[in-house]
């Protein structure tokens, strides 16, 4: 039997091509896949490849699905479970992971690179994304569509957990994506007094503003925006920065405006040709500011964001404003990479 799966084969090239349907070992699962949402890394990889991706490779890790078979070694699933599939797979035994750092495994395999991703419509869960719970259950009350939005959502919690977001915060985020709109709702989910967008893009920033309704949104390529945020937080700027972009001039920017005593997130990690930025460290030193990194999300992250997505906490389908089929895979990466959607989901 031939199935269809979306592969990458070298930079601008994503073709639709038929494959043999895959078939489980001992130690995985096959799903159909039902929906795999898309992202900026997608873009990237589209445009530009990636070192850790070898193609030709089904790419796509924002993946949701039911199982339609299970190998004989694997147990605690049924046919017909639907499940969420993490991307970033932590090996589970290094030293890191064995101190609760599971995001940053020194091991790290993800879905979409070294497995065969979820632009496809059926997909193999290998073993090595079983045996660290990277494959959990979806909720009745929650949609394929939103089921595969969780991924995104893990990283966002990641970052907010690790810069410390609580009642009371005023937080700045910094990009109209995505994933600048799961930040500003996860913060407030989380207690945040006010929460401010701001973005380079104006139509973006007015897409992003309209769904999730910042309590300001702030539009760089008319406003200056350290006045502004100075103006919106009694002069003090806000005590939390996140960088929601992958701009060294917005990390420089963060660090000069950020309260006293304040945190900077950087969370979109930048270009790897140009990765440096200057750094006032005399801002650092004197305001007492703390500078955090944030990198992709743990199996356990992923299982609270799908409980959040559940409770409502934290509502992602209005979010999704693009579906397409497989067919059209490129079409939404071009979606991505336009700025005219929010979240695009391929639905194969």
């Amino acid at each position: 039997m031939k199935v269809k799966a979306a592969l990458f084969k070298e930079p601008g090239d994503l073709s639709i091509i038929e494959i043999p349907k895959p078939n489980p070992g001992l130690k995985e699962i096959l799903i159909r896949v039902k929906t795999c949402a898309t992202c900026g890394t997608d873009a990237k990889i589209f445009k530009h490849g990636h070192p850790r991706l070898k193609p030709p490779q089904v790419i796509g890790h924002e993946i949701s699905g039911e199982i339609v078979e299970i190998g004989s070694e694997v147990t605690g699933f049924n046919i017909g479970d639907r499940v969420q599939v993490i991307a970033a797979i932590p090996c589970g035994e290094c030293w890191l992971c064995k101190s609760n750092r599971m995001t940053i495994c020194e091991n790290q395999l993800s879905m979409g690179y070294q497995f065969a991703g979820g632009f496809a419509e059926y997909m193999i869960i290998p073993w090595e994304v079983i045996r660290v719970n990277g494959v959990n259950r979806i909720p009745d009350n929650v949609s394929f569509d939103e089921a595969a939005v969780t991924e995104p959502l893990a990283c966002v919690l990641n970052s907010q957990k690790i810069v410390g977001i609580t009642t009371g915060d005023t937080v700045l985020v910094m990009g109209a994506g995505p994933i600048g709109c799961l930040h500003v709702r996860l913060a407030r989910a989380l207690g945040a007094e006010k929460v401010f967008l701001a973005d380079i893009n104006g139509d973006r920033l007015a897409l992003s503003s309209e769904k999730v309704k910042p309590d300001a949104s702030i539009d760089m390529s008319k406003e200056d925006l350290a006045n502004r945020i100075k103006s919106l937080t009694d002069g003090r700027g806000p005590s939390v920065v996140i960088t929601a972009a992958p701009s060294g001039a917005a990390q420089e920017l963060a660090i000069s405006i950020v309260a006293p005593g304040g945190r900077v997130s950087f969370f979109g990690g930048l270009p790897k040709d140009k990765p440096f930025i200057n750094c006032d460290a005399n801002i650092v030193h004197y305001k007492e500011v703390t500078l955090f990194g944030a990198n992709g999300s743990s199996p356990s992250q992923n299982l609270e964001a799908l409980q959040m997505i559940s409770s409502g906490k934290v509502s992602v389908s209005d979010l999704i404003t693009h579906k397409v089929t497989l067919d059209r895979v490129s079409d939404a990466i071009d979606a991505v990479m336009s700025g005219t959607a929010i979240k695009v989901v391929v639905n194969p």
